[in-house]
């Protein structure tokens, strides 16, 4: 294959990598998704990663729909590439990209869940040994890819592992897999059977100890090609007098004052010479001597003769040592090719595996269930407000079929209506609406790259196209037309699209964006295809087709702090409330110039100035936490959809 061929590999491209890889290594580092190698080319890390998403998993780049799926599907990967233990894990998981089968997902699932309950069986001090394995040979610049990973296959059986007391009470059994549960509800296992025996580390259980230990020695003796030190007595010796006699020759004007200095006493010069050369670079009076020149023409050039003679004679003598013994070292190598290939390829994969598992871990992640025509999620969480430290509101929502109601919960968890393909969510401002559409993009994406999802429980459809589309306020032609070009056709060249729109009404007139919207909501329906939609307009949207809803989100009052607390959970069948009354009544509360005070008690009485004084009434200190709640309960009353 021509190397044009791939995506972003132009002519300044093909020319830089051929000159630093040669083709054939060009199209097998692409084909193989080694960013390394691209790097090491030449190429910037983005620009590499950015080649090989398209060569590895072209059609599924085009799940990412818009801009803004593109954005969350970056932020999840450099969230998921922080947990990696080596470079090359982090790049890995950089190219990965959403799968368009089923089985594949699945497949890969499979195995990020298998390291998932390999790395929750291991204790802290084991978990500490297993990333420092890996921390010291893959990233040691000083030995070559087969090496490092035979070594570190044996620092890993050494870390632990196989003396059957690492496991931990944190760990889980391998059937759990099966029920949803997370990498941290491991608490019943109490698993003491030895790590390696199953699960991530059984492919480095399985490889024969003796020779990984034999492939070490051998690998290590061929140091990069080189015959190291150390190995052969001979070869060492013969290199010792070679740069004895190299450091001679560089220093010959002093030598040659020695040898002068002892040629005066009587002695003939030319044994001199051998005397002293060998008895200063060991090199052997008869090898020296047969070094010696018949033609020198006066004293120095005696001298510089012989030492440039032996140089070469002492140099040939060692290339050709080394390739003696090089051949013997390549033959104990050669031996345990099979131990060296399986190492790399049980290194590469568990590292990239055990990546994503302490990922998963660390965020609670589990194991979605994909099913044919839904998506619903309980309990479902935002990655990137969790990765900023901040606390987060688990949601429970769903859109087309499900079995949410089937999967055990508490009778106090909300369960979505089951079979509504569209859902119009409304509520207040700062509600978390936009979240919750952020939310479920994270969990589709994830699930699509067949990796757990921030969901007690998830079910969800392979996508062919994930619209996400933030509220964007720019009102202007320009960008209405983009917008409707990015998420329409979407909708109309193919089925199984997810639409996560927010907020559509502000990129152009209330009455227009109204049409429209009611007209994408009508589409997506029709199309088959799932979606939530956000707006303030639903009152405008009557009446909704068949198998779409209205949900709402409703601020519940103002806190001690005059901060706005807000029920994040969607109550479905109901419109919520922008509920303008409780930001007025903030400003108002906080007001403390008599004209700006007046200023928001007129636009109190525009807004209803007995809903703001009960906001009031219900925020003052003497308001008790009881009296908030009633207070919350009949703001919520009466808004219902009354379609």
């Amino acid at each position: 294959m021509r190397l044009e061929e791939y995506w972003g590999v132009g002519p300044k491209t093909r020319e830089r990598l051929e000159a630093e890889l040669g083709t054939e290594r060009a199209v097998e580092a692409i084909e193989t998704g080694a960013v390394r190698a691209l790097v090491s080319a030449g190429l910037s890390r983005g620009r590499a990663t950015r080649i090989l998403r398209r060569a590895n998993g072209g059609e599924g780049m085009s799940v990412l729909a818009t801009r803004d799926t593109r954005a969350v599907y970056k932020e999840l990967l450099d969230v998921a590439s922080d947990y990696a233990v080596t470079e090359d894990a982090a790049d890995r998981i950089r190219v990965l990209t959403p799968l368009m089968e089923r089985d594949r997902a699945t497949e890969r699932l499979d195995a990020v869940m298998d390291a998932a309950e390999s790395w929750g069986r291991l204790d802290a001090e084991t978990r500490e040994r297993v990333l420092s394995a890996f921390a010291e040979f893959a990233e040691d610049e000083r030995i070559g890819d087969d090496e490092a990973a035979v070594r570190t296959v044996l620092a890993l059986r050494e870390a632990g592992l196989s003396d059957g007391g690492s496991a931990s009470s944190e760990g889980r059994s391998p059937s759990d897999r099966s029920s949803g549960q997370s990498p941290r509800e491991d608490e019943a296992s109490g698993d003491s059977s030895d790590p390696l025996s199953d699960g991530a580390f059984s492919r480095v259980a399985d490889i024969d100890g003796d020779d990984l230990r034999a492939a070490a020695s051998a690998l290590a003796d061929l140091d990069g090609g080189d015959v190291a030190r150390g190995v052969d007595d001979e070869l060492d010796a013969l290199r010792d007098s070679l740069e004895s006699v190299e450091a001679l020759s560089a220093d010959s004007l002093d030598a040659m004052e020695e040898i002068r200095e002892e040629a005066r006493a009587g002695a003939e010069f030319g044994e001199v010479v051998v005397d002293y050369v060998a008895s200063e670079t060991e090199a052997g009076f008869q090898r020296v001597r047969d070094a010696t020149p018949d033609d020198a023409v006066d004293a120095a050039d005696f001298v510089n003769a012989t030492l440039r003679d032996l140089t070469d004679d002492l140099r040939e003598t060692v290339e050709e040592r080394e390739r003696s013994v090089a051949r013997r070292l390549r033959g104990r190598i050669a031996e345990t090719q099979s131990a060296i290939d399986a190492a790399k390829a049980a290194v590469s994969d568990l590292s990239f595996h055990l990546s994503l598992a302490r990922f998963a871990h660390d965020f609670d992640l589990t194991r979605p269930a994909f099913t044919e025509n839904g998506f619903a999620v309980r309990n479902a969480r935002n990655v990137s407000i969790e990765a900023s430290g901040e606390a987060v509101q688990p949601i429970t929502y769903a859109v087309g079929g499900h079995d949410l109601s089937s999967e055990s919960a508490s009778d106090a968890d909300p369960t979505p209506p089951d079979g509504d393909r569209v859902s119009v969510l409304t509520g207040a401002n700062s509600g978390g609406k936009t979240t919750l559409l952020e939310t479920m993009c994270q969990v589709a994406l994830l699930a699509q790259m067949g990796l757990p999802v921030p969901a007690e429980h998830a079910e969800v459809s392979i996508s062919e196209d994930i619209v996400f589309h933030r509220r964007h306020a720019s009102f202007n032609a320009g960008v209405l037309e983009s917008t409707l070009r990015s998420i329409v056709p979407p909708l109309t060249d193919g089925a199984n699209t997810l639409m996560l729109v927010d907020e559509f009404e502000a990129i152009t007139e209330p009455g227009s964006a109204a049409d429209l919207l009611h007209g994408l909501v009508r589409l997506t329906v029709d199309r088959g295809a799932l979606g939530v939609f956000v707006t303030h307009l639903a009152d405008d949207l009557k009446p909704l087709p068949e198998k779409a809803r209205k949900d709402g989100i409703f601020a519940e009052g103002l806190d001690d702090d005059l901060e706005l607390e807000v029920d994040y959970q969607p109550r479905f069948g109901t419109v919520g409330k922008s509920t303008p009354e409780f930001i007025v009544s903030r400003l108002l509360a906080g007001a403390d110039d008599r004209t700006e005070r007046a200023g928001f008690e007129t636009l109190a009485r525009a807004v209803g100035e007995e809903a703001v004084q009960r906001t009031l009434d219900d925020w003052s200190p003497e308001a008790s936490t009881a009296e908030r709640s009633a207070a919350s309960e009949t703001n919520a009353s009466g808004s219902g959809d009354d379609d």
